[in-house]
């Protein structure tokens, strides 16, 4: 076993990314590693990166060349997750003082290849492991209110700009008992609110149970206060899982469900299983299922082949499906994924100029339905200091952030608060009821 022993993990990337960091801190912490949270202390340093945009691998690309220059004499320097398992060996060509490239499949075996990169073995481990689950090695993660749980790994859908099943291979999920277990364990340590995490999360199914009967069983945990998911897939919401989030108390009133476009026409070149009728459709059942269920979603503008007429109807769109916030992003080429053959591709500063009318409408809508509530009360979450001043960030169950005035010690309390002012996308708000009982 290697002598190093403080390790740095630095993550980009979604949700999964964080949970999977957390999971390698646990991997090497059983191995004696100690976490350290600044590299110019790590003896060992690794870059948890993301591949969905090219964007996201450039900045990958720069921080690793600034880490460069903290790599001690002796020390390792790896690249791991989905950047790495795209890239794989060319990633080590590419950067001479880059030790490892470690895929999302691998990372039980991060341990032995940091001791054989500390022999002077430059390594790659991209290959995939439909079985690895990682079941048997806890996540260790920093103390807290909210933790994620990663309830499935890899995707099956194919849609035709998305990299991820190329980075995360085919879809499997974890045994609902493993999953019930962890969610306890976290309760005992003080959380009370839990995401469950999968690339469809709602097409979960352990070959008995599917992801209504995941919801029950974590939503059954005594000392459990919430549960999130992200992100599913809009026509795995059967029936099932509708009535699952009814009846579950601990269901959290949000749903993130992503369209990519409002344009049918779009959708099929997308791959994606849905038309807009249908999409809504989705989304009038789980507000007549749910009352006061809020729901975000995410787009991509300049899709290869987009009319104006096509970029019009997702403006549309905006206002129809009402939603409450919206994460925006410009179509990326992703090699590898079969968009990059599809013709006719926008043009990049017209790309950007819908990308920019885009943001603009999805603000209004925003702003417009945060006006709205204001003097509405809700349960709030304390989760932690807000990035500037002095106040604390609450979320309530349907998902919006609010600046309340309470000290650093309320993290991990409920409250009643009430909503008195907004900044568009997040509320002020005054306490109303302190430390509320959640049953």
């Amino acid at each position: 076993m290697t002598e190093l022993r403080r390790v740095y993990i630095e993550t980009y990337g979604c949700q999964m990314n964080v949970a999977d960091s957390e999971l390698m801190f646990g991997v090497l912490g059983r191995d004696g590693y100690v976490r350290t949270e600044t590299p110019e202390d790590a003896d060992v340093m690794l870059v948890n990166t993301c591949a969905v945009r090219d964007n996201a691998e450039q900045r990958v690309v720069g921080r690793v060349g600034e880490l460069q220059r903290h790599k001690r004499a002796g020390g390792v320097l790896g690249v791991v997750g989905c950047m790495a398992q795209r890239l794989g060996p060319a990633l080590l060509a590419g950067a001479p003082r880059v030790d490892l490239v470690v895929g999302p499949d691998a990372y039980r075996n991060l341990p032995e290849l940091i001791d054989l990169a500390c022999g002077g073995e430059r390594l790659s481990d991209t290959e995939f492991r439909s079985w690895e689950h990682y079941e048997d090695i806890p996540a260790l993660r920093q103390k807290g209110p909210t933790a994620f749980v990663t309830v499935q790994r890899g995707c099956d859908y194919r849609c035709t700009f998305c990299i991820v099943p190329q980075t995360r291979g085919p879809e499997r999920s974890r045994n609902l008992a493993d999953v019930e277990r962890e969610v306890a364990g976290l309760v005992l340590q003080g959380t009370s609110e839990v995401t469950l995490l999968g690339q469809t999360v709602n097409s979960y199914h352990d070959g008995q149970h599917d992801f209504a009967d995941l919801l029950r069983g974590v939503g059954g945990i005594d000392g459990l206060q919430r549960i999130r998911f992200t992100s599913p897939y809009p026509t795995d919401f059967t029936p099932r899982v509708i009535e699952a989030m009814a009846v579950t108390r601990a269901v959290c009133e949000h749903v993130h469900l992503p369209v990519q476009s409002g344009s049918d026409a779009v959708l099929r070149r997308m791959l994606r299983r849905y038309t807009i009728e249908r999409y809504l459709e989705v989304m009038t059942q789980l507000r007549r299922a749910v009352p006061g269920i809020t729901f975000s979603t995410d787009i991509i503008v300049g899709f290869p082949g987009e009319t104006e007429a096509q970029f019009d109807a997702t403006l549309s769109l905006v206002a129809a499906a009402d939603f409450d916030d919206a994460y925006t992003f410009k179509y990326s080429v992703r090699e590898g994924t079969p968009a990059v053959r599809l013709k006719d591709h926008v043009p990049d500063d017209v790309a950007s100029w819908r990308l920019g009318r885009l943001v603009e409408t999805v603000r209004a809508n925003v702003r417009r339905k945060n006006m709205a509530r204001i003097g509405e009360t809700h349960e709030a979450l304390v989760e932690r200091p807000a990035r500037r001043g002095t106040l604390m960030l609450g979320r309530t169950r349907g998902n919006h952030l609010v600046l309340l005035d309470l000290p650093p010690t309320a993290a991990g309390e409920y409250h009643t608060v009430r909503f008195t002012g907004t900044t568009g996308s997040t509320f002020t708000g005054s306490v109303v009821q302190p430390q509320m009982a959640v049953l």
